[in-house]
């Protein structure tokens, strides 16, 4: 089952390479302009996670998928790495796989030159754990 923390980094990732949630059954697409603010996710991804999580929104998914926000957060979906570009896809957990992934419509992906999509970092926890390092091996 794949987690809420997975679903939502899912959603990040694909949005930092340009894709956009289909919402209301695939009537209304959105793309938050601002994915990361520092250490957190942006205000504007927030909101767009919220706007998914409402039923008010209908079926929601990422732009060149078929299973919805809500299929993923069921106990039927994992979130694994794509065999091709190891970005986060979903796979089934129960019955037969999904062999879909994004990445199949964008062009010259995976592009191993241009940054990789990632999750907010928390910076001071960052640096702690590279001054924990050093001063192991300097023992």
């Amino acid at each position: 089952m794949a987690s809420e923390q997975q679903v939502r980094q899912y959603l990040a990732y694909w949005f930092q390479l340009g894709k956009r949630l289909m919402t209301h059954n695939g009537q209304q697409a959105l793309k938050p302009a601002s994915i990361i603010a520092g250490d957190r996710y942006s205000d504007e991804f927030e909101a767009c996670w919220n706007l998914v999580r409402s039923p008010e929104s209908g079926d929601c998914y990422i732009e060149g998928t078929t299973q919805t926000i809500q299929e993923l957060l069921s106990s039927e979906w994992e979130i694994s790495d794509c065999a091709r570009c190891a970005m986060p896809v979903p796979t089934r957990s129960v019955g037969m796989p999904s062999y879909e992934c994004p990445c199949s419509d964008l062009p010259g992906w995976p592009d191993t030159e241009t940054p990789q999509p990632r999750s907010p970092v928390q910076t001071a926890d960052s640096l702690q754990k590279i001054c924990d390092r050093l001063s192991r091996s300097s023992r």
